[in-house]
C-alpha cells in the first residue's frame, strides 16, 4: 500500500472501490471494508489492558500490604503517569508516526509493569518510592490505541465523499469499545484477582501489551496517519482552536469526574445495602445504555450540529445525575443508572468529533490524547472527592459530585455552542 500525504492517506486497495456498494444501509457496514475485519478485536483488545492497570495496581497493592492508602496511591500514580504521558505520546505520534512511538512504548510498558508486578507484590516488598516510581511509569507509558484508532479513522475517511457518516459511525463505534472496556477491564481484574492471585491480572495486562500493541503498531491502517516532520514544528493554533480545544478538555475532565465519583457512588450505595462486592456489576448499568447511546449516533440527522447535540444531552444528563440521589433500593437504582447512561456515550462521540473538526490536522493524534488524558485526571479527581464524601455523607455526598460532574459538562456545552455560533458568524461576515 504506497503512503500518501499525512490525514489524506487513504488505502483504495480491498476497499471501497465502488462507495455506494458499502454505504447502503447501515451505516456501520461501511468501516469493515475500509479497515479489514482484524482492526476491530485488534483495537478493542490492545486498549483493554489501559482499562486494567490502575483497578490491577490498587488490587496488588493493597493484598500485599494490607493497605488501602497505598492501594490509591498507586492507582493514583497510573492515573498522574497517563495524563502526562499520553499527550506526549500523541505529541510523538503527530511528529514521526504511529508505528515509531507505539513499538517501543510496548516494549517499555510491558516492562513497567513487569516491575511493578514483581516489587509491588509481597515477596519483594518495594519501598514506596519504588511503587510510586514504577506506577507512575507504567501509566506513563500507556499505549494510546484508543485516541490513535480515532486519528485512523479520521485520517481514512476524510476525502470519501460518504466520509462524515462513516466517521460518525466509527467514533460512535469507538466510544462503544471504550466503554466495555471500562466496565470489562476491572471485572477481568476482579475475577482474576479473586479466583487465582492478585498478580495475575497484571501479569495478563503485560502479556496483551507486549503482543497486541505491536500487532496494533504493524496494522496497514497505520499508513494512513502520516506525519509532516519538516512542518509540524511551525504549526500554530489561532485563538479559537485554543479556546475549542480548552473547552472540549474540561467537558473532557467533567466526564471523567463523573465517571470516578459515579462508580464510587455505586460502590458506597452497594456496601449500604448490605453488599459492596455488588457495586461494579450495578455500575455497569452506566456503560451498558452508554454503549447503546453511542451506537445510535451514526443515524442521528446530519445537520445537528456537534455542539447543539453536546448540550442536549448535558440538558438531559444533569437531572438524571439528580435522580441518583433518591432510589433506597438496588432496582431503582439500577434504574437510575441506566438513564443517566444514555447521554453519556453521545456526548463523549461528539467531543472526540469536535476535537478532530477543531483540530489542525499536524496536531491530530495530540489533541485526541489530550481529550482521552482530561477523562482520565477527571476521573482521579471524581474518585478522590467522592470517595471523601462517600466516608462523611454515605453515597448521597459521592453522587453530589457525578451531578456536580454533569453540571461541568451542562456549562462547557453551552461554552462550546457559543463559540460556534461566533466562529459561523465570523465566517458569513467574511
Amino acid at each position: 500500500m504506497r503512503a500518501h500525504r499525512w490525514s489524506t492517506q487513504i488505502s483504495m486497495s480491498k476497499t471501497s472501490s465502488d462507495p455506494s456498494k458499502v454505504t447502503s444501509g447501515s451505516p456501520y457496514a461501511a468501516l469493515p471494508p475500509l479497515v479489514g475485519w482484524a482492526f476491530f478485536p485488534l483495537g478493542f483488545f490492545a486498549r483493554l489492558p489501559l482499562a486494567m492497570l490502575t483497578i490491577g495496581s490498587m488490587t496488588l497493592l493493597i493484598d500485599s500490604t494490607g493497605s488501602y492508602a497505598m492501594g490509591g496511591l498507586a492507582a493514583a500514580m497510573v492515573g498522574l503517569g497517563s495524563a502526562v504521558g499520553g499527550p506526549t505520546i500523541g505529541y510523538l505520534s503527530d511528529r514521526i508516526g504511529q508505528r515509531r512511538v507505539l513499538l517501543p512504548v510496548a516494549l517499555l510498558q510491558t516492562i513497567m509493569i513487569a516491575a511493578l508486578t514483581w516489587f509491588g507484590g509481597p515477596a519483594a516488598g518495594g519501598p514506596v518510592w519504588l511503587i510510586v516510581l514504577l506506577s507512575l511509569l507504567a501509566g506513563a507509558a500507556g499505549p494510546q490505541v484508543g485516541p490513535l484508532a480515532r486519528v485512523r479513522w479520521m485520517a481514512i475517511t476524510r476525502k470519501r465523499e460518504t466520509g462524515g457518516r462513516e466517521l460518525s459511525a466509527a467514533l460512535s463505534y469507538e466510544s462503544m469499545v471504550d466503554e466495555l472496556g471500562f466496565v470489562l477491564g476491572p471485572a477481568a481484574v476482579g475475577l482474576f484477582a479473586a479466583l487465582i492471585a492478585p498478580w495475575l491480572p497484571l501479569a495478563i495486562a503485560a502479556v496483551m501489551t507486549l503482543i497486541l500493541v505491536p500487532l496494533f503498531a504493524l496494522h496497514h491502517t497505520e499508513k494512513a496517519v502520516l506525519p509532516q516532520v519538516k512542518t509540524i514544528a511551525k504549526i500554530k493554533l489561532s485563538p479559537n482552536q485554543i479556546a475549542g480545544i480548552s473547552i472540549a478538555v474540561i467537558g473532557m475532565i467533567g466526564m471523567g469526574t463523573f465517571f470516578g465519583s459515579s462508580a464510587a457512588g455505586t460502590l458506597a450505595f452497594a456496601g449500604a445495602m448490605g453488599n459492596a462486592n455488588i457495586g461494579g456489576l450495578l455500575y455497569a448499568a452506566v456503560g451498558a445504555t452508554s454503549s447503546i447511546a453511542a451506537l445510535s449516533v451514526a443515524f442521528w440527522p446530519s445537520g445537528w450540529p456537534q455542539a447543539s447535540r453536546w448540550l442536549a444531552c448535558a440538558i438531559f444528563m444533569v437531572p438524571a445525575a439528580l435522580l441518583l440521589q433518591l432510589p433506597g433500593n438496588i432496582p431503582w437504582m439500577v434504574a437510575a443508572l441506566l438513564l443517566v447512561g444514555i447521554p453519556v456515550g453521545p456526548i463523549l462521540v461528539t467531543i472526540f468529533t469536535l476535537g478532530g473538526e477543531i483540530a489542525p490536522p499536524e496536531r491530530l493524534s495530540t489533541v485526541m490524547t489530550l481529550l482521552s488524558s482530561g477523562i482520565v485526571v477527571g476521573t482521579s479527581i471524581g474518585n478522590g472527592f467522592a470517595g471523601l464524601l462517600a466516608d462523611s455523607h454515605g453515597y448521597s455526598g459521592a453522587f453530589g459530585v457525578a451531578a456536580s460532574a454533569a453540571l461541568l459538562l451542562l456549562l462547557s456545552g453551552i461554552a462550546m455552542v457559543v463559540l460556534r455560533a461566533r466562529q459561523q458568524r465570523r465566517m458569513l461576515a467574511s
